[in-house]
């Protein structure tokens, strides 16, 4: 799902905005020139290209001055002696591409064409190189995306209406390494400086063209190149509509995603609904794309006033398990038998390799001692990993130890907050996800006071700090190692102990030729 950018504030004060405000039109043009004397040359070329395209963009009426021939001839032979010699000083490209570029705004686009077609063809090929270690944006002044979809618009004009979309498919294949074409269509209409004619004949034949090259372009869930023109043209011509029928001819998840996202966007929940549950049936991924459709589903259940959306939860998870699906499954439980059910059927059904997701259900099941026998045989690398149960369980078994149900475990130096990455990146709506201390206090856990587990929890979050320290140390993880002094401190504030002492100084004893590890060791123990 596309993310919402949230907007940031101007990197200006008020007073420069009701300074500008202030300024007469002499005055802002005086500063301008001023300004544009100060900065670099690339900088400059970009500034002086958006002035010059804002103008003739503009209700003045004024567009740049024309080329003559001479002109024109000179940057074509100037692009065919750089073939030649397969290089050519970037500031001397930026100079021929703005001819180009004044061209097309002043709507004479078969000289746009001759000289864009001149420069941008071979550079897109490689058979110019200036100078750029990978893209050519690093080193040219002008804006080269711009350029080449100015190059794709001049091709569109100067073409006989009945061949438009081939030439405009054929620009493109010329330009495209140059250019972003993610959405053709919409590229074009922003660059072009006029309507584009016959737009209505164009969009028919264009989408015949992308169709028969989408059909031999599915490419997983890649969504790039042809499937993704055809999505544009489809909602261009028939609306969602059109993304419908795209999605159910292709099954793929990148053009489901795109027609439920349409509804969405629309705020059309009921078709929303519709949509995410037939593209959960018809996606060819049935891993991870179909619970994200599952997930989608349970948030327009719920944007719809549903209260029980446990249904759509449990479906989601079973169809892709991760933690985050569990929290929202389990957690929507609503009270403490509901939840030690629902962990029952999930531990029943879990992947034997989801170690986080696991430990989790042992701890709402009450399980102490299978969930410390988990974090016992974890690896003491991985911690990265999101179904690692070091995380997970080192915290909340801190937290039951000292007796404090309610699972403030950040002052422990543990985040229990997100344990990984959203399934979806969408900004809001979101489906709702409970915290793992709430959802353990709804299920009743609230303490270790069986001998039997208490010794066993500290037995394994020994044996884990011992692995996480022996991990580091032989891999010169230097950065992990206060984390893992971090892990020994925790297990010494957990158990009172003369013995946990003991263990510890073993502990610096046995590593006290990395005096990095006992200086972090010193420290977390100091702190702890």
């Amino acid at each position: 799902m596309k993310r919402r950018r949230k907007p940031t504030p101007e990197p200006w004060g008020k007073d420069v905005d009701a300074a500008l405000a202030a300024m007469k039109a002499d005055e802002l043009r005086d500063l301008l020139r001023e300004m544009m004397l100060e900065i670099g040359d690339r900088a400059l070329a970009r500034v002086a290209s958006s002035i010059v395209s804002r103008a003739a963009r503009g209700s003045s009426g004024w567009v740049p001055e024309a080329l003559d021939d001479s002109d024109v001839a000179e940057a074509v032979a100037f692009a065919e002696a750089a073939k030649r010699v397969g290089y050519a000083e970037p500031s001397d490209v930026d100079e021929r591409l703005r001819r180009g570029a004044a061209a097309f705004l002043a709507r004479d686009y078969a000289v746009a064409h001759r000289i864009f077609g001149a420069l941008l063809r071979p550079i897109a090929e490689a058979e110019i190189d200036l100078g750029q270690h990978e893209m050519i944006d690093e080193v040219l002044g002008v804006d080269a995306n711009e350029c080449a979809t100015q190059y794709v618009v001049s091709a569109y004009m100067t073409s006989a209406p009945g061949r438009r979309a081939e030439a405009v498919r054929a620009a493109i294949d010329e330009v495209g390494t140059v250019g972003y074409f993610s959405e053709p269509i919409k590229a074009m209409e922003r660059a072009a400086v006029e309507a584009l004619p016959g737009l209505d004949d164009f969009l028919s034949a264009w989408r015949v063209i992308v169709e028969k090259e989408a059909a031999a372009d599915r490419r997983g869930d890649w969504d790039i190149g042809a499937p993704r023109w055809l999505r544009e043209v489809a909602k261009r011509i028939e609306g969602s509509g059109g993304l419908a029928n795209v999605a159910r001819s292709s099954k793929s998840a990148a053009d489901l995603r795109a027609w439920c996202e349409t509804l969405v966007e629309a705020g059309d929940w009921k078709s929303a609904l519709s949509a995410f549950e037939e593209a959960a049936d018809l996606v060819t991924d049935r891993g991870y794309a179909r619970a994200e459709f599952l997930d989608g589903a349970a948030l327009a259940v719920r944007e719809l006033g549903e209260k029980d959306v446990s249904p759509w939860l449990e479906r989601a998870w079973r169809a892709e398990p991760t933690m985050l699906r569990l929290r929202r499954w389990v957690g929507s439980a609503c009270n403490q038998q509901s939840i030690r059910e629902r962990s029952t059927d999930a531990l029943n059904a879990c992947p034997t390799q989801a170690l986080r997701q696991r430990a989790f259900l042992h701890l709402l099941r009450g399980e102490m001692e299978q969930a410390a026998k988990l974090l016992a045989g974890a690896s003491g690398l991985g911690w990265s990993s999101q179904e690692h149960p070091g995380h997970l369980l080192f915290p909340v078994f801190h937290a039951l130890l000292a007796g404090n149900r309610a699972f403030t475990l950040a002052e422990h130096g543990m985040d229990m907050g997100e344990l990984e990455m959203p399934v979806s990146d969408r900004d809001e709506p979101r489906e709702w996800t409970p915290e793992v201390g709430e959802i353990l206090r709804n299920a009743g856990v609230d303490g270790l006071s069986d001998a039997k587990a208490r010794k066993a929890v500290l037995a394994a979050m020994r044996r884990a700090a011992e692995r996480r320290v022996a991990g580091v140390t032989e891999e010169k993880r230097r950065r992990h190692y206060g984390h893992a002094a971090s892990l020994v401190a925790t297990c010494v504030a957990c158990d009172a102990s003369p013995e946990a002492s003991r263990w510890a100084a073993r502990l610096r004893e046995e590593y006290r030729r990395f005096s990095a590890l006992r200086a972090e060791l010193d420290q977390h123990r100091r702190t702890a």
